[in-house]
């Protein structure tokens, strides 16, 4: 059976069972028409960022301009507390931070790890990309590229951060649960008008992570990609369970089998949920979007909203189906 037709039995076996409503949820029917312009990011946090990408786009920017345009807004936020450097410390109290960025009409990519003092990693990443012919820099060599390339340094009150951090979650008994919690990301996805997609994702990390610690975010194929013949895929969760299933790689490559892009999304989660021996949440969440305008995103549990612009909608929240729901295992037809 071919892709587009599985597609068109899919939409049509749930639409039968739970009509149009789930149907938008899923994000199966969501085309752009014509693709036009489509923002996709992890959660409501991000919404700054995607007006930001939105208003770059309109001016004439590029996708690329436009994700780290979106992405440095969020990283000097205050909403998230796991992005840029307001974002929750390492074990030995300092914040280090990892970042990628890629277009897909060549699959340029630039990444940094464990970088520590820059405001804006997403742009640190951006001039790796463009400037050297290396993908990924890490730790002080991270460092020592960013300076060199007249990023301004900032002074990292990561210790006392740690403090005020860890002093809360004793008064809140709940240490332990924070530090699994702690690890949200922002992941942003455009589509222009001409069909050129490009995306970026920045984040501070696990909430205590052993110094040195890179999760998926900085890891093309893991946290991120973006292929022009197909569409984009970016995760936030736990890294560890996205990086070791090249989870946004496998995103893209269950699209260009002719899956839409919620399928392929709650296709990969499925798949790691079903791969669990504890059978424990792996906190897991992925979003996607197609060349043809369409998107989606599913996450391991209930509770991953994501947010969705338009050139003619405001940015909107949107609830992302669980892959440990029952109605969705049962009628999903992925197991």
């Amino acid at each position: 059976m071919t892709g587009s037709r599985r597609s068109f039995l899919l939409r049509t076996a749930f639409g039968a069972a739970f009509g149009s409503q789930f149907l938008l949820a899923l994000g199966a029917e969501t085309p752009v028409t014509p693709p036009g312009v489509l923002i996709v990011s992890t959660w409501p946090f991000a919404a700054p960022g995607n007006d930001r990408a939105l208003q770059a786009l309109l001016q004439g920017s590029s996708p690329l301009d436009a994700v780290e345009q979106g992405v440095r807004v969020v990283e000097t936020g205050e909403n998230s507390g796991s992005v840029g450097l307001g974002g929750i410390p390492n074990a030995a109290g300092v914040v280090q931070l990892d970042a990628s960025i890629m277009e897909g009409r060549n699959h340029r990519a630039g990444s940094v790890a464990a970088l520590e003092g820059f405001a804006h990693p997403i742009s640190v990443a951006r001039r790796v990309m463009e400037k050297t012919p290396h993908v990924l820099l890490v730790g002080e060599g991270a460092r020592l590229f960013a300076l060199r390339e007249g990023f301004e340094g900032l002074n990292n009150d990561g210790p006392k951060k740690h403090a005020a951090w860890f002093e809360k979650q004793k008064s809140q008994a709940a240490a332990a649960g924070a530090q699994e919690k702690g690890h949200d990301t922002i992941t942003l996805l455009v589509l222009s008008e001409n069909g050129r997609i490009a995306g970026g994702c920045s984040t501070s990390g696990l909430a205590n992570k052993l110094p040195g610690r890179v999760g998926d975010s900085p890891i093309i194929g893991g946290g991120l990609y973006v292929d022009d013949e197909v569409g984009a895929a970016g995760a936030t969760g736990r890294g560890e369970n996205i990086m070791r299933y090249c989870g946004s790689f496998l995103v893209v490559e269950y699209m260009r089998q002719g899956m839409a892009p919620a399928e392929a999304c709650l296709k990969v989660v499925e798949r790691i949920v079903a791969d669990q021996p504890d059978g424990k949440d792996p906190q897991v969440n992925f979003i996607a979007l197609d060349k043809q305008g369409r998107y989606g995103a599913a996450g391991s549990a209930r509770g991953f909203n994501y947010c969705v612009t338009t050139k003619n909608d405001k940015t909107k929240v949107v609830t992302a189906p669980a892959a440990t729901s029952k109605a969705i295992r049962s009628e999903g037809g992925h197991r």
